[in-house]
C-alpha cells in the first residue's frame, strides 16, 4: 500500500477547474471524468446526468475509515440517494472534480458528507474496477481506487448523504459481509475480500 502525501498525490484526469459554480458563488454542476474501457479519460458530464440504465464508464474513488480503536467506520446510505438507498456502504465514496487530487476530492468528500477530517490516507487497491445495477436500473459503472485513512477529530454526517452510522470491528464487519452480502452495498462486497482490514483473504 503506498500513504498518499500532499501535492504528490496522483492527479484525476481533465482540465483544471475544481468545480463549476453557479450563482453568487455557491457549488454548482460538478462533473465526473468519462473514462475509456482502457481507464484513459475521453471526457467528463455533469454528475447528475451520468447515473443511468446505461452509465459510461467514470472515475470515482471509495474510502474506508478507522478510529484509533481501530474500529471501521459503516454508513447507511440516505433515502434521497439515487442508487441504493438505505444501504450499508463503507465510510464514504465520491467523484473525483477535473484537475483534482485524490485527496484534495477525498478530503472534500469526508468534510461534505460526514462533517470530518482525515489522516493518513493510503491507497489500498489502486485497480479496482465495479460495474452493478441498482434494483431500480441504474447502473453504477467506476473505475475506483480504493483507499483508508484515519479520522482526524469528531463526526458530523449529512443527512443527505447519510441516514445512519456505525463504529464496528473490521473482522466482524468481514463476517457479516460473507454471511449476508444482500445487506450491503456491492462495492463494499467486492472491495472487502482483497482488503487484509476485514480478514477475508484465503
Amino acid at each position: 500500500m503506498r500513504e498518499v502525501r500532499g501535492t504528490a498525490a496522483s492527479r484525476a484526469a481533465g482540465e483544471p477547474g475544481l468545480l463549476r459554480r453557479a450563482g453568487s458563488g455557491t457549488v454548482g454542476i460538478m462533473d465526473v471524468i468519462l473514462l475509456s474501457e482502457t481507464g484513459e479519460p475521453i471526457g467528463t458530464c455533469p454528475k447528475e446526468l451520468v447515473h443511468t440504465t446505461d452509465t459510461a464508464l467514470h472515475q470515482a474513488f471509495s474510502c474506508h475509515v478507522v478510529n484509533t480503536d481501530g474500529q471501521v467506520l459503516v454508513t447507511r446510505r440516505s433515502l434521497d440517494k439515487k442508487t441504493w438507498p438505505g444501504v450499508w456502504t463503507n465510510s464514504f465514496c465520491g467523484h473525483p472534480q477535473p484537475g483534482e487530487s485524490f485527496e484534495d476530492a477525498i478530503s472534500r468528500h469526508a468534510q461534505r458528507e460526514l462533517g470530518m477530517k482525515i489522516s493518513q490516507l493510503v491507497v489500498a487497491l489502486p485497480e479496482y474496477r465495479y460495474r452493478a445495477t441498482d434494483a431500480s436500473g441504474i447502473v453504477e459503472n467506476e473505475i475506483c481506487p480504493v483507499f483508508t485513512a484515519v479520522i482526524d477529530g469528531d463526526l458530523s454526517p449529512a443527512p443527505d448523504e447519510v441516514m445512519d452510522f456505525q463504529w464496528v470491528d473490521p473482522l466482524q464487519l468481514g463476517s457479516a459481509i460473507t454471511a449476508t452480502p444482500w445487506a450491503f452495498s456491492p462495492w463494499l462486497v467486492t472491495q472487502a475480500p482483497d482488503m487484509e482490514i476485514y480478514g477475508l483473504r484465503g
